[in-house]
């Protein structure tokens, strides 16, 4: 699993907040039509490269296409690592747990997170953990260097990985001391990218009439945002729905809150409204109810926001 330390090459920076970098490995078996290993990289939740065993690479991002662009030699060695290397260890693993199982058919998916989070206090954290066909499978104590089954039959893998001392120091070696010095190497790199702040379009929908209402905020950076609905300018709580934060396809993050509008009178509209709020930015962006603002799906109306 040495050969696992080059994925390093999507790393994120240090930076006055903490960061996180993130590798998601989903291995698959009997599924027509997706790779047999799929491998994303993640820097504070936001994809930053990926690669399959089809022989696709792609570097998302300005900043991580000049670190390859800039060090041609990086691309040479992470490429047999994503087509060869870990694609032979992960059916291997996979094939052997699906033999443990007794499962010779069907579709089948093994799933490694390893992830780090780091600020420039020394606050470290790392974990590595398996799941299979959706469900806990192995976690992996860095402290002790033991994997520890995470259901009553991943014991005899359990056993198997605790032998191989190998695997197991190189995957500790990864999460806990390549990152920290990746982070140190990548900051010129990164740093304008992780430090800025996009504020973001917030509208309101509703699917129907008698559905709730729903305050929808997209474009944001960074992910760290918190949006409620307020009456009278006191936040609810009751009949407030919160959805989480997701990522979109350009780096930036949406996130909505629904409010259920049965028992609101068509007169107390104007109290509510709904509020916006980014880390680092002192203005909240602000979206009163108001049927004429509302998106709907029996018509557009025009969208306005007010920002206090």
């Amino acid at each position: 699993m040495k050969s696992l330390f080059l994925l390093l090459l999507f790393c994120h920076v240090s930076s006055p907040v903490k960061h996180s970098l993130k590798f998601l490995f989903t291995a698959s078996s009997g599924i027509q039509n997706l790779p047999e290993l799929v491998i994303v990289a993640l820097v504070d939740d936001v994809q930053a490269g990926y690669c399959n065993s089809n022989k696709t690479i792609e570097i998302h991002q300005e900043v991580w296409k000049k670190l390859f662009k800039d060090n041609p030699w990086l691309m040479e060695l992470f490429t047999p690592q994503c087509f060869e290397i870990l694609p032979i260890y992960f059916k291997s693993t996979l094939d052997r747990i699906m033999q443990h199982f007794n499962q010779t058919e069907g579709f089948h998916i093994l799933q490694l997170i390893q992830s780090f989070e780091s600020d420039e206090k020394t606050e470290k954290s790392s974990s590595v953990q398996y799941g299979y066909d959706g469900e806990d499978f192995m976690s992996l104590d860095l402290n002790n260097q033991k994997w520890i089954p995470l259901k009553p039959e991943a014991d005899v893998i359990k056993q198997e990985w605790d032998a191989d001392k190998v695997l197991t120091e190189d995957t500790v070696r990864f999460v806990t001391q390549i990152h920290p010095e990746w982070l140190m190497n990548a900051v010129n790199y990164g740093r304008s990218f992780l430090l800025r702040t996009d504020r973001p379009s917030v509208f309101l929908l509703q699917k129907s009439p008698s559905s709730p209402v729903s305050c929808h905020a997209t474009g944001f950076y960074p992910d760290k945002a918190t949006m409620f609905w307020r009456k009278d300018g006191q936040e609810l709580h009751e009949d407030v729905d919160h959805g989480e934060i997701l990522p979109n396809h350009d780096g930036t993050f949406q996130m909505r809150v629904d409010l259920n509008i049965s028992s609101v009178k068509p007169e107390d509209w104007r109290r509510y409204d709904c509020v916006f709020q980014l880390s680092g930015v002192e203005d909240d962006s602000v979206i009163r109810l108001d049927k004429a603002v509302i998106r709907t799906n029996w018509g557009s109306r025009e969208i306005r926001r007010d920002v206090l």
